[in-house]
């Protein structure tokens, strides 16, 4: 076995290729894409000696199997969870080293939503629009992966960083986001904008990559209607007609009709992506800039 390439044995619940995305193509209708926890996908493939840019596996509450079919070093961080050798436990959140035709297996997140899997060399799968992420609004890059499919791999450039392991933030158990009112606060209530930075929401099993979605207090419209479709923006926090805020992630539509109450500052997106179901979400408002 000396081909550098991945054979998914468990593809698991959902599980993505996704790097730093594609920003500058909203334009053209289409999103941004890249890993959720991005800080979470940049720390593994350090680890790995890989550069920023390359491409990892972004898994969904129950990890993926794979097989390597040459010697790779891995790392697996984001949501804590066992990781496994041909049955042996091995580090979480540092390099590993992994013999080819052995199987690699990250399980079932301890507490989170998403792992992050980076191999040395990064996957490389054929980019589109300058990257290999997978957009699940748009159907742009990969598909998910499926049992059977086989991943290419790129050469490694730079040695793994000689560590156990690195500190990570945990998964959080209150999901705070801090958001900046506007641009279209004015179609709400007063006591509407109150409620959206004091109410009690929750993270709603229904979140996806596309936007983070919540149970709550329904957020009163001052006005009646539809506006004309305009441009979104990650983090944007729109309200459609059943009045529970979504908070816009990396697939979000590049372009939406329901009016967005505040905008979520972008350093706190990586948390909303470890948000479990069920998670306690607050509002906090931030003055403009």
């Amino acid at each position: 076995m000396t081909d550098r390439a991945l054979a998914v044995v468990r593809a698991g619940a959902l599980t993505t290729v996704q790097d730093l995305g594609r920003p500058g193509h909203a334009h053209l209708g289409v999103p941004r894409s890249g890993a959720l926890d991005a800080p979470a996908a940049a720390l593994v493939n350090r680890l790995v000696g890989n550069p920023p840019e390359a491409a990892v596996l972004e898994t969904t509450l129950n990890g993926c199997a794979v097989r390597p079919r040459s010697a790779v070093t891995v790392a697996v961080g984001g949501a804590p969870c066992p990781v496994t050798v041909d049955g042996r436990p091995v580090p979480w959140g540092g390099p590993v080293r992994v013999p080819g035709g052995a199987l690699l297996d990250v399980g079932y997140v301890r507490s989170g939503v998403r792992s992050y899997l980076a191999v040395s060399g990064g996957v490389a799968v054929e980019p589109v629009l300058g990257s290999r992420s997978t957009d699940l609004l748009s159907g742009l890059g990969p598909p998910p992966l499926t049992d059977g499919a086989v991943l290419p791999l790129g050469r490694p450039i730079g040695p793994h960083a000689r560590v156990d392991a690195v500190p990570q933030p945990g998964p959080p158990a209150e999901l705070v986001l801090r958001v900046t009112p506007g641009p279209r606060d004015d179609w709400f209530t007063a006591d509407a904008v109150r409620t959206l930075v004091t109410g009690a929401y929750r993270v709603s099993a229904a979140s996806n990559r596309i936007g983070l979605r919540t149970e709550g207090p329904a957020l009163e419209r001052a006005r009646v209607g539809e506006l004309p479709s305009e441009g979104m923006v990650l983090g944007a926090v729109q309200v459609p007609p059943d009045g529970r805020p979504v908070v816009f992630l990396a697939d979000h539509p590049t372009t939406g009709g329901y009016p967005v109450i505040a905008v979520v500052r972008a350093a706190d997106l990586a948390a909303a992506a470890q948000a479990a179901p069920g998670t306690p979400v607050r509002f906090a408002a931030v003055r403009r800039r």
